[in-house]
């Protein structure tokens, strides 16, 4: 969606340029996953050295001089920070630039000290992994996802981060979640596609859209006669397109799923109204390919 709303070219041109751009904002996407582990990892830091700036003090009083360590000793912060692959990765891709941007961690970890999660956590006697996974989940979920000048210096660090954020929060979250003490350090770091063919699915998807873009922009202006016709030009109409290519150049995929998955896109990055607009004209194409059997799906479960 990212490179198609961006791409300004026409069906004619040499689109190997705009398919490597394509890619390469996959691949930043990866990118902003181990960015975001890395800055969990200075958090655990940052808890460290407060703590031992609270024993240095000439005139702390006795729970400064014996502060609660439970954060520092997070053991699913410890199983990140301990995991050699992830750090050899991030090192790799040069994303290790929170020690220059130490300021955000600040940010974070302030926020994080004065929450009324951080207060029930030190205050549990409890000490567990589950208990340990669900403070981080809930911080990670609450305090730093939300975070409005972490988002800012995403958006500054990297400008299709700011997209990439929400996807990258759901599946860092259900990364963690599935973690345990056991886990192998490859846990930690899914592959960005299932398979090549995940990818080349990507790659078909957004030039099989661009080639055949004239022919679908004529399709959807016979369904839209009543939309403003600056609709079509934004979001709403690649999203459309992106749908009419599955539905003709991608058998495989079941109508219900193209339709489930760009409604569910248009909530997340378009206006409230728009996935009612898509859901109506998608679903007024797919009744009318139907009884025309036109471009059938093939495969199982998809009748």
């Amino acid at each position: 969606m990212q490179s198609l709303y961006a791409f300004k070219g026409t069906e004619s041109d040499n689109l190997a340029k705009d398919e490597t751009f394509l890619l390469h904002s996959l691949d930043s996407m990866y990118d902003l996953y181990l960015s975001t582990l890395a800055l969990l990892i200075e958090l655990k830091n940052k808890g460290e050295d407060y703590n031992q700036k609270l024993r240095n003090k000439l005139t702390g009083s006795d729970s400064d001089k014996n502060p609660s360590t439970k954060f520092q000793d997070n053991q699913l912060l410890a199983l990140i920070s301990g995991n050699n692959m992830l750090k050899e990765i991030v090192n790799k891709r040069k994303l290790n630039f929170w020690d220059l941007d130490f300021e955000y961690v600040d940010i974070i970890f302030k926020e994080i000290l004065k929450s009324d999660l951080y207060a029930d956590y030190i205050s549990e006697p409890e000490t567990s992994f589950k208990a340990d996974k669900k403070f981080i989940l809930d911080i990670y979920s609450e305090i730093i996802a939300p975070n409005e000048k972490l988002y800012d210096y995403f958006e500054d660090k990297k400008l299709t981060w700011v997209d990439d954020f929400p996807v990258v929060n759901t599946v860092l979250l259900k990364v963690l979640r599935k973690l345990k003490l056991t886990s192998p350090e490859t846990a930690l770091l899914p592959d960005l596609y299932k398979d090549e063919d995940d990818k080349d699915f990507a790659k078909d998807l957004f030039k099989k859209t661009v080639l055949n873009n004239s022919k679908f922009s004529e399709e959807i202006a016979k369904k839209t006669t009543n939309w403003d016709s600056e609709r079509l030009a934004s979001i709403d109409g690649v999203l459309l397109k992106m749908a009419l290519c599955e539905f003709q150049k991608f058998p495989s995929i079941p109508h219900k799923v193209t339709i489930n998955e760009y409604l569910e896109i248009a909530k997340e990055y378009s206006t409230p109204k728009s996935s009612l607009f898509i859901n109506g004209i998608l679903d007024k194409i797919v009744k009318e390919y139907q009884s025309e059997e036109r471009y059938p799906k093939v495969g199982r479960g998809l009748m």
